[in-house]
């Protein structure tokens, strides 16, 4: 296992934010193996844990960044919440192992109920409900809306509660099939991230999407994991597609 121990060049007995990573690396590989006489070596990597380190590295945010962040929502941030059909929702179970989750539907799935709550339907999925059990005992959630062809996202920190309350869900109901349960959040920050990230990335550019078939179907890749029929695999992938969306 990975040791770590303090480092600080030129005083290696102070006390320091960096810490030194023992990486174990295995040498001596080949197309027929490791060798015999191949022996682990050690490298280094400096860890930072002490955010004035990190501020030396980066400098300060610019004001109107620290200032851009808001309490709650406004006009621009629901609008674009009502445009927005797809979102990524961030929690963390008790022991603080953390999960990102996918959430998209029509644009304007997520529901404005005022300035300070939403509602994301939770709709058929595979019954693992890792987010809901995670918020069931940590509320603390952090989201990221995405509005196609655009490259700024806006983001939205906050705690969550699970409702089933019939008068919440019944209004998003889809081909009259309400949703089992319902993720309420009240937000405490909500700002806009720039679009450096997606630019980058050339996201929203079709002539960069991998062209069908190019990738094996989630189906075939399961069962290629678990040793299953791959066919088998492919079909009720595709028949969960067909039959529960909602």
């Amino acid at each position: 296992m990975a040791a770590l121990r303090p480092v600080l060049p030129g005083n290696p007995d102070a006390h320091s934010a960096f810490l030194r990573l023992e990486i174990a690396a295995l040498l001596g590989h080949s197309s027929r193996g490791p060798s015999s006489d191949a022996r682990p070596k050690e490298a280094s990597v400096d860890i930072i844990e002490d955010i004035g380190e990190i501020r030396e590295i980066y400098g300060e945010p610019m004001e109107r960044t620290v200032k851009k962040q808001l309490p709650r929502l406004e006009k621009h941030s629901r609008a674009f919440i009502a445009l927005s059909p797809f979102l990524v929702i961030a929690s963390s179970d008790p022991s603080g192992r953390c999960d990102a989750s996918p959430k998209g539907d029509a644009p304007g799935f997520v529901k404005v109920i005022d300035d300070e709550t939403l509602l994301i339907p939770d709709r058929l999925g595979n019954n693992r409900v890792d987010t809901i059990g995670n918020l069931l005992s940590r509320p603390g959630v952090g989201l990221i809306f995405f509005l196609p062809g655009v490259n700024e996202t806006l983001r939205v920190n906050g705690k969550a509660r699970i409702t089933t309350d019939p008068a919440l869900l019944e209004p998003l109901a889809v081909n009259g099939k309400v949703p089992r349960s319902g993720i309420l959040i009240t937000a405490e920050e909500v700002y806009f991230h720039c679009g450096k990230a997606l630019i980058r990335s050339d996201l929203w550019n079709p002539e960069k999407h991998l062209p069908k078939g190019q990738w094996p179907s989630l189906g075939r890749i399961i069962a290629e994991q678990i040793g299953t029929d791959p066919v088998e695999g492919e079909r009720l992938t595709a028949e969960s597609y067909r039959t529960r969306l909602y």
